[in-house]
């Protein structure tokens, strides 16, 4: 599937595609429901409902990604909340083997995120991953989340590399049609973001179930 003679660069993103998506998904569909409603006084159904439409009302800005703004918003410690469940933080399968591999071969390893900082830290200290990586760039620094395209552009003028020998491995459909109008030369999908939920479409895009399929020999 990948001729690694083509590759120089490596971006990866992280929830759904190298950590499981169900902790996030655990923690917006129901962990923070049920504080907000204990908070509000009201029922799970009502939290969930009201949740709901103000998640997609900044689904895809970097609102939506930001857990300052959503502790404003819903007057709850989101960070805290997090940290109350972080037992549910893991790391998909072969991630790790597949990291080494690419290590091993030379190539550069960027760890390209639209998670918060406050996040992405809590993430990296439960899964011991940042060693792992030549860069971590976060989207709330460059000040545009992934699914746009300008994004692309601030991105290069701090970590430079060539489109045509770069790879990029996300879950997301909108970032991955967001990376190919900016050229980026490789692109590849996650089909199961969520271990505990059902599989993806390719949607046009190659794609993976687990980074098994593309282990570097």
């Amino acid at each position: 599937m990948i001729d690694w003679n083509h590759i120089d660069t490596i971006l990866l993103d992280m929830d759904g595609t190298l950590l499981d998506l169900h902790f996030d998904n655990y923690f917006w569909l129901e962990h923070v429901p049920r504080r907000y409603a204990e908070r509000r006084g009201c029922p799970l159904s009502q939290a969930r409902e009201e949740l709901g439409d103000r998640y997609r009302s900044v689904e895809g800005t970097l609102e939506w990604y930001c857990v300052d703004h959503w502790s404003r918003e819903l007057g709850l410690d989101i960070a805290l909340l997090k940290a109350e469940v972080d037992h549910l933080i893991a790391v998909h399968p072969h991630v790790v083997d597949f990291l080494d591999a690419a290590r091993a071969l030379g190539k550069r390893i960027v760890l390209v995120t639209n998670a918060h900082q406050k996040a992405l830290a809590l993430k990296m200290e439960r899964t011991r991953l940042r060693g792992h990586f030549d860069a971590v760039i976060c989207a709330h620094d460059l000040g545009l989340p992934k699914e746009h395209r300008a994004f692309w552009g601030r991105l290069q003028r701090i970590e430079p590399f060539d489109k045509a020998r770069t790879l990029f491995v996300d879950d997301s459909l909108p970032v991955l049609e967001s990376a190919r109008d900016y050229g980026i030369g490789f692109l590849l999908r996650v089909l199961k973001p969520d271990t505990r939920g059902p599989s993806r479409e390719a949607e046009g895009f190659m794609a993976i179930d687990d980074f098994s399929a593309i282990l570097p020999r």
